[in-house]
């Protein structure tokens, strides 16, 4: 899966450079197996980007890059698009974070709350995410919700400037972000600015051994 991840990643355009940043030994001799580049983190990290941000250490000259991507190494079917998406957000200069959004179009994911959703400002900048059904319809049947308004969930990328990605990593694990087990709501509770961009292209990430088997039926 990890190679599959690697060699989806490595056909986005925007992309100068890429690396795995794993704490695990296995994963390290599986990407050197298939010539991948890889850099072995700290097992003590609590998120993601905190991995990701460690792994800017393998790139000698760090001040040429602008951006950081931050790529799920569950997601065997990413779309390279998806990633140039990503990158696109940052061609305002306002933007230290970026991530994408893509509209809910089933019942099962609008109420799964392994699917996050995500509500937005008419900048769409994120108000808030969740594992919940947001917005909740008073006085509506659950049934008909999606008949009555737009719903959103998160595609799980995050793109970072260099100098928000060192300062964020530094902030302190927060209420939300406990509550939800959702990272990015530490960065908004603490007054970071989340920029949305929505995306036609779905990816599938394999969290479990069901989802698995539903990749396999899908092959």
């Amino acid at each position: 899966m990890i190679q599959r991840v690697y060699e989806q990643a490595s056909r986005c355009i925007s992309l100068s450079g890429l690396v795995v940043a794993t704490d695990d030994e296995r994963i390290n001799q599986c990407v050197n197996a298939f010539g991948g580049k890889v850099f072995l983190t700290s097992r003590n990290h609590r998120s993601g980007t905190e991995r990701c941000n460690e792994a800017t250490g393998y790139f000698e000259n760090l001040s040429s890059y602008d951006i950081i991507i931050n790529i799920q190494g569950d997601e065997p079917f990413i779309d390279p698009r998806q990633l140039d998406q990503l990158a696109e957000c940052f061609v305002k200069n306002d933007i230290q974070i970026g991530t994408l959004i893509k509209k809910i179009i089933s019942r099962d994911e609008l109420f799964d709350t392994n699917v996050v959703k995500v509500i937005f400002d008419k900048n769409f900048r994120a108000i808030y995410f969740s594992r919940q059904t947001l917005p909740y319809f008073r006085g509506k049947e659950t049934q008909t919700w999606l008949e009555n308004g737009s719903y959103y969930k998160h595609v799980g990328l995050y793109g970072y400037t260099v100098g928000v990605l060192k300062t964020i990593v530094m902030l302190p694990e927060s209420m939300l972000e406990k509550a939800e087990s959702l990272e990015q709501l530490r960065w908004i509770e603490n007054g970071y600015s989340v920029y949305l961009r929505e995306t036609e292209y779905d990816s599938i990430a394999i969290d479990s051994p069901a989802d698995l088997l539903k990749i396999t039926n899908i092959i």
